[in-house]
């Protein structure tokens, strides 16, 4: 995440220098070459998913795998979720690699202690419980509580498979940062549909095939809104950061403050409680959530965490093929924009195109044909790109599995409930 140091007192003297710090931390312009992702996991007992971790075990279990020799950085999520981050690849073969030899680790690890890896969107079983504790997680909660139990759920409840594309380049085209940008908005539902993972919280069907993406279009709007998509990129983003609500205020001592409706821009007028400063911006920036948060590259948010060992590489190899090869993002580019006809005037994640595909996922036939025509593309681009067979034969065989048949992983797990009974057996 992006996290200005608490100590840096430059301050930023006008809205004029807001902006330009904005514009150049956020878009950073050239050539798409390299990928990242980050994979985020839900930690259980395999044969008794539904028993909290203690904070001891908690403790001893994170202790161990922060000491392993990882490519990827290593984060804990609040509720005890884990993430590893991969370091920007030169290709997806890389990514996949390094990502992939970083969990084998961390399973045997957490094996040891008789904890392993769950790949979905929600937490099917245990209710949200805060095992962090630390100020800015503090002020988290505290500022989204004040909207709704949603918030609590997004912190400690939910894993995403998050995919990193560089922004694109500066010039218009296919591959340019303002169509990349589009795109990711455009692309999200269909995404959101395909990898719908996530039927399930505190052991009941929610009504949504992706409650993870339910649950982050039910928190405070400032926090996950997306930004107008009809203007130039920087632009739209920096009015968006601007004008957002500043979570928290942070502070050498004791707790931090949790404002009311104090914007960077009205901070900056006002000079109070303190002048704002470039590292309370660059602080600000990383309690933005919106589906896809510029970071100098496009970090695209809204996929549900994937079941197995290696189902996360689908969302992965599938996103990646679609922004990085030409011919694969020109076919999805011209097959999801008739679809923005039906998101209606609400931002991402709350219009009426993005809540259909948390809701009904690829049972939405607009929806599924979108999908089908996108993994085609990538299936065929994926070679041009340096996929191995591995690689190809996983969304091959996703995409027979799910997507021609209008299905998701949700599905699954929904109709294994409609046998066994609406309660999720432990």
């Amino acid at each position: 995440m992006i996290e200005g140091d608490p100590t840096e007192s430059d301050p930023a003297a006008t809205e004029a220098d807001l902006e330009a710090l904005v514009r150049g931390i956020c878009f950073k312009t050239g050539p798409p070459r390299t990928t990242g992702v980050e994979v985020e996991w839900l930690v259980h007992e395999p044969h008794r998913p539904h028993l909290p971790l203690t904070p001891d075990r908690f403790e001893a279990v994170y202790a161990a795998v922060r000491a392993l020799p990882l490519y990827s950085a290593l984060t804990v999520e609040p509720g005890g979720q884990l993430e590893l981050s991969s370091p920007p690849a030169g290709s997806l073969m890389e990514c996949v690699s390094a990502v992939s030899a970083d969990l084998a680790l961390v399973r045997t690890t957490l094996g040891a202690f008789g904890l392993a890896l769950t790949g979905l969107g929600t937490d099917p079983w245990r209710p949200p419980a805060r095992l962090l504790r630390q100020p800015r997680y503090d002020a988290m909660e505290a500022y989204l509580d004040r909207t709704g139990p949603a918030g609590r759920g997004m912190m400690c409840s939910s894993a995403s498979v998050q995919v990193c594309l560089d922004a694109g380049y500066e010039e218009p085209g296919p591959l340019g940062h303002a169509r990349r940008w589009r795109l990711a908005y455009l692309l999200g539902p269909v995404l959101v549909a395909a990898f719908a993972n996530s039927p399930l919280l505190r052991g009941r069907l929610s009504g949504w095939r992706s409650s993870r993406q339910w649950l982050w279009a039910s928190i405070e709007p400032g926090r996950s809104a997306a930004p107008r998509l009809d203007g130039e990129p920087r632009a739209a983003w920096a009015r968006r950061v601007l004008d957002a609500p500043v979570m928290c205020i942070r502070a050498d001592h004791g707790p931090w403050l949790v404002p009311y409706g104090l914007t960077p821009r009205s901070w900056v007028r006002c000079g109070a409680p303190r002048p704002l400063t470039r590292a309370d911006l660059s602080y600000h920036l990383s309690t933005l959530f919106p589906p896809v948060r510029p970071r100098g590259h496009l970090e695209l948010r809204m996929i549900d965490a994937q079941s197995g060992d290696d189902g996360w590489i689908v969302p992965l190899a599938v996103t990646a093929a679609l922004f990085d090869d030409e011919a694969a993002t020109e076919t999805a580019y011209r097959v999801v924009k008739p679809l923005a006809e039906r998101a209606g005037p609400a931002p991402a994640p709350r219009n009426a195109l993005w809540l259909a595909a948390a809701r009904h996922a690829l049972a939405d036939p607009e929806l599924q044909d979108a999908a089908a025509v996108c993994f085609a593309a990538a299936l065929e681009a994926l070679p041009r790109l340096g996929a191995t067979r591995t690689v190809l034969d996983l969304v091959a065989a996703y995409t027979e599995r799910y997507v021609v048949r209008g299905r998701c992983p949700a599905d699954d797990l929904i109709d294994r409930l409609t046998v066994m009974g609406k309660d999720l057996p432990s």
